[in-house]
């Protein structure tokens, strides 16, 4: 046990050191990640965080020698096939090569595990009848190279906001390593246990915290393709032979959220007709930003889903839970991921409700409101606005029905409109003024509505506060002695901490907003 707690002491130190010097030799040559596309990030960011990882899996691999020295083929082998993942990674980071490369070198990883490492997949337990193993037969080599191929992509797939992989793989290793040490097996607790310290040096630079905003680091295909091949041997091999410390399914419960979240976009995007190889904006994580959770909270939320269903496949297999019973269970929670996931409507209302419940503080968004207008006037507002924001644009459009002392008077609306620009989590006043001005052109070039933006309102810049330039007095707005040639949309953007929704706006408080 103390030295499993040296190990883990030693490893995460040489990471975030190894890390630390990496980042400053990547930003000198440009070994980074730019913003674009469908990345999340908007700031130039290293791709080195496998570096920390490779370290603390050079460190372990030094004590398996030492220790287990009659296993020296199969050391040597995980070492070899690690580093052709880690470097067919660093390439492909750096030069993008096609993904037939990749598979090809991700097949040879594969082939190396399994006849020189003696690591595969030779039986999948009592998954149909309890009495009964499930051998493989001369399925065993395709479907082990398919599972490690899957292994290695997974985990990769799932990477696309800060500290998102490196906390799921961080739970998946902590299990598997009390997995193995409850069960005697020394090799892979050293293993994991050494890249669980791996992974903390490297969460470090890429959560975020108080005092770290954004990721200073990312673990690139070089950490996430390593990360997945080391998750594959190690699911792999505690789950085979006559001293298997686990199941095979308990396998699939340990690497339950990347597993489930992987197969179900590659799932979609066939059904689409689509490149499965092609990034998208349709992960589980995807979902919980639009829902409102900031990227820290979308982190904590799935790595406790991820917690709590690795949990449960232990408990299974210490509470001696029937293989089908724990298989089938699996299959009805990936059912109802499967279908949720494909139809987040359904449940974006009970996130928001969660996100509040929870009391996690809101992204930032643009509290937007338009005017008052009569009931067909904010019917063509509302068409026009959702024309221009596109399908694109996370918003949110409510039509809001104002409060008149005149009973007699006609009713009169307020448009409430929520934009949220999914693309980056820290949005700079610059990029607001950008996007309004935009939005300003498009209204008028096609509508010929005159948009201008919020300023909020304060004594220095409030002329109805300060009641200066209105011989009037009183609520006489400015806007109401302008020309009426060319109609002026009041549009109200301004960089809201709460959303519209959750601060449950009022006809009175929008009338006061406005």
């Amino acid at each position: 046990m103390i030295q499993m707690i040296l190990l883990l002491i030693l490893t995460t130190l040489l990471a975030a050191i190894s890390i630390r010097f990496a980042i400053i030799y990547a930003l000198a040559n440009n070994i980074a990640d730019h913003p674009g596309g469908h990345k999340q990030h908007d700031t130039v960011t290293p791709f080195v965080g496998g570096i920390g990882l490779l370290i603390a899996f050079s460190i372990a691999l030094i004590v398996l020698f030492h220790n287990q020295p009659e296993f020296w083929i199969k050391w040597l082998a995980l070492g070899i096939a690690a580093a052709i993942v880690f470097i067919i990674g660093l390439i492909d980071d750096i030069f993008h090569l096609n993904y037939k490369i990749r598979f090809l070198a991700q097949g040879i990883v594969a082939l190396i595990m399994i006849f020189m490492g003696g690591v595969q997949l030779s039986e999948l337990g009592t998954l149909i009848s309890n009495n009964q193993v499930l051998e493989l037969g001369l399925f065993a080599i395709p479907l082990t190279m398919f599972a490690t191929i899957g292994g290695i992509n997974a985990l990769n797939m799932i990477d696309g906001i800060d500290g998102l992989a490196g906390t799921l793989s961080w739970i998946t290793l902590l299990l598997i390593s009390i997995l193995a040490f409850l069960g005697g097996d020394q090799a892979n607790t050293t293993l994991a246990i050494a890249l669980v310290g791996g992974i903390s040096g490297f969460l470090y630079f890429n959560l975020r915290y108080s005092t770290q905003n954004r990721a200073r680091v990312f673990l690139g295909d070089n950490g996430s393709m390593l990360l997945g091949f080391l998750f594959a041997w190690l699911l792999v091999d505690l789950s085979q032979g006559s001293h298997a410390s686990m199941t095979p399914v308990t396998a699939i419960w340990l690497f339950a959220v990347p597993l489930m979240d992987t197969v179900t976009v590659m799932l979609r995007r066939i059904w689409l007709r689509q490149s499965p190889f092609v990034p998208d904006h349709n992960h589980l994580h995807h979902i919980l930003l639009h829902a409102g959770f900031r990227i820290e909270d979308t982190v904590f939320v799935i790595g406790t889903l991820h917690l709590i269903l690795g949990s449960f496949g232990l408990a299974g297999l210490y509470l001696g839970i029937p293989e089908s019973i724990m298989f089938f269970s699996f299959l009805v929670i990936y059912t109802g991921y499967f279908y949720l996931t494909q139809h987040p409507w359904y449940i974006m209302s009970s996130l928001r409700h969660l996100h509040n419940f929870l009391g996690l503080l809101p992204t930032d968004d643009y509290g937007v409101f338009l005017g008052s207008y009569s009931a067909r006037e904010a019917e063509t507002l509302v068409k026009m606005v959702c024309k221009e924001l596109g399908p694109s644009v996370d918003s949110w459009v409510h039509v809001i029905e104002q409060q008149s002392s005149n009973d007699y008077a006609e009713k009169r609306y307020s448009v409430a409109v929520n934009i949220r620009l999914s693309s980056t989590d820290y949005v700079t006043d610059e990029e607001i003024s950008q996007y309004i001005a935009k939005l300003s052109r498009r209204m008028m070039e096609r509508w010929g509505i005159r948009v201008r933006q919020f300023v909020k309102r304060n004594i220095k810049n409030d002329r109805r506060i300060k009641d200066i330039g209105n011989p009037l007095g009183g609520n006489f707005r400015v806007s109401e002695r302008r020309s009426i040639e060319i109609p002026i949309l009041m549009f109200e953007a301004m960089f809201d901490k709460l959303a519209i929704e959750r601060n449950n706006h009022s006809e009175e408080s929008i009338s006061e907003t406005r």
